[in-house]
């Protein structure tokens, strides 16, 4: 195996990068451009800088093994991650803009009044941050032994040593047009390929017709044919991927770069396409690794599927050059939402660890970003090194899980619901930050669970979500004297269009 290609892929999308952050500090000037690009940046350039930045080492690479090893079935993975955005549009893009707020800490103690509520969703913002991290550079690792035969430790090194060169130097603005390029550079990655294996699988001829059999004999099955238990498997990841979209932090930062509530519902819609055309791609690698590769499932190699198939399908320099390229969408994957994620940790460890606000001064915050960006960025890597066998995809789905268990309840009560209380909030928070973080230790825990005990553990939203809820809710009725005296007044800025306060003016 030659690993020239490979290399030089590497290069060329971390030479990219680089150059494109650089290129994009000349627009940086304030500590709102490092933040949230001074409010500024259009639909068509946010919704594509949020397609590179949200799809992630779980979807380039995580969705196509999960399809070759459980077939079906995990198509409620790329389905959720994609309709998450919708839940996402119709009740929280635009009032959530309109709050005014920089973060999810910021927006808990404009809404609730309360200090208390503010450092909890920061620990919050701090963990989904390095849980979803993890996987980044753990696909990193496993992406460079692939291709080039590098050792496992090294992926993680050269994203985080990548990321926090971008991130440092131009913040949000700068970042924005990377993952805009880096969109563009996974969809064609993976399309590219994919054409040229349709092709061959296509030419296969006779065996053509054993091809189709093969990849359609028992991967249709519903996995609630398992019993019980599949089924609350299967309704337990719709819940995590449906509502956890709103609760990740480097997703919810987005929102706050856009000029007002209508182009963050209009960045929204075209998010929803291009996630639903590129997630089109990866299944079909799974589909096709069902007859082309079945052993990576057996040995537990499925992560590396995209980067395999190519080899394997269409042996010699082609083969390779095809490897290249999708190795050049697969690091582009982990630098993409690697540094979204910085950022959004970063400007929550800046705000509320060296208590400086964001606000709109000179470059006066800068430096304090920049030192919390490093702990960002070093505590999710030295992780990864000493656990580097945790799956790609179902880290993911954890932090899917802590997301939806924690801040969608905090923003669906606090944008629609007047008598949310603080009180209220820290409970509910705590309740599914336990419930779901305690299913995320078992994971990374070098023990299993058997039975029912063990599926429950294996994926928390379906008890965790209304746990959270249920518990928001009760304390809040119990403690209404708590309720804000400016709630009314906050109720009305979320959800007035922008368009009605115009002609009121």
């Amino acid at each position: 195996m030659s690993s020239a290609p490979g290399i030089v892929a590497i290069a060329l999308v971390t030479l990219a990068t680089l150059a494109i952050g650089t290129w994009g500090l000349r627009f940086s000037r304030t500590t709102s451009d490092f933040f949230v690009a001074s409010r500024s940046v259009n639909p068509r350039l946010n919704a594509t800088a949020i397609g590179g930045e949200y799809l992630s080492a779980a979807s380039f690479l995580g969705v196509a093994g999960l399809v070759l090893t459980f077939g079906a079935d995990m198509l409620w993975y790329p389905i959720g991650w994609t309709a998450g955005y919708l839940v996402l549009l119709v009740l929280v893009a635009a009032p959530l803009r309109r709050s005014g707020a920089y973060t999810l800490p910021d927006f808990a103690e404009a809404r609730l009044g309360s200090r208390g509520v503010r450092a909890v969703c920061s620990l919050l913002v701090v963990a989904i941050g390095w849980l979803y991290l993890l996987p980044q550079f753990q696909g990193a690792g496993l992406t460079l032994r692939s291709a080039i035969g590098a050792p496992v430790w090294l992926g993680p090194l050269i994203v985080g040593l990548v990321v926090l060169i971008n991130v440092t130097a131009g913040g949000m603005r700068s970042i924005t047009f990377v993952q805009a390029f880096q969109y563009w550079l996974k969809l064609t990655a993976l399309l590219l390929p994919l054409m040229v294996l349709l092709v061959a699988w296509a030419g296969d001829g006779a065996p053509g017709s054993r091809v189709v059999g093969e990849a359609a004999s028992g991967w249709s099955v519903p996995l609630a044919d398992g019993g019980g238990q599949g089924l609350y498997l299967t309704y337990s990841l719709i819940v995590a991927t449906f509502l956890g979209t709103m609760g990740l932090p480097h997703v919810v930062v987005r929102f706050y770069t856009n000029p007002d509530g209508r182009a963050a519902r209009r960045t929204t819609l075209v998010v929803l396409a291009l996630l639903g055309a590129f997630y089109l791609l990866p299944t079909a690698y799974g589909a096709l690794g069902r007859v082309y590769a079945p052993g990576l499932a057996s040995s537990g190699r499925s992560d590396v599927l995209v980067l395999e198939l190519p080899r394997l399908v269409v042996p010699g320099p082609l083969g390779e050059v095809l490897t290249a390229l999708v190795t050049a969408g697969a690091f582009a994957a982990f630098l993409s939402t690697s540094s979204g994620l910085a950022i959004a940790v970063a400007g929550v460890l800046t705000q509320d660890v060296t208590g400086r606000p964001y606000g709109e001064r000179r470059l006066g915050g800068v430096p304090a970003f920049r030192l919390a960006a490093v702990v960002a960025v070093l505590v999710p890597v030295l992780v990864a090194l000493a656990i580097p066998n945790l799956g790609v995809a179902r880290a993911v789905g954890l932090a899917f899980a802590v997301a939806a268990s924690t801040f969608c309840p905090l923003l669906l009560l606090g944008i629609w619901w007047s008598r949310l209380t603080d009180a209220g909030a820290i409970a509910g928070l705590i309740a599914g930050g336990v419930g779901s973080g305690f299913a995320v230790g078992w994971a990374l825990a070098p023990v299993s669970a058997s039975g029912w005990a063990g599926v429950l553990l294996e994926q928390p939203a379906a008890w965790s979500v209304p746990l959270a809820v249920a518990t928001m809710v009760g304390v809040s009725l119990l403690t209404p004297g708590r309720i804000p005296p400016h709630t009314r007044r906050l109720m009305v800025r979320l959800h007035t269009p922008e368009i009605v306060e115009l002609d009121r003016g």
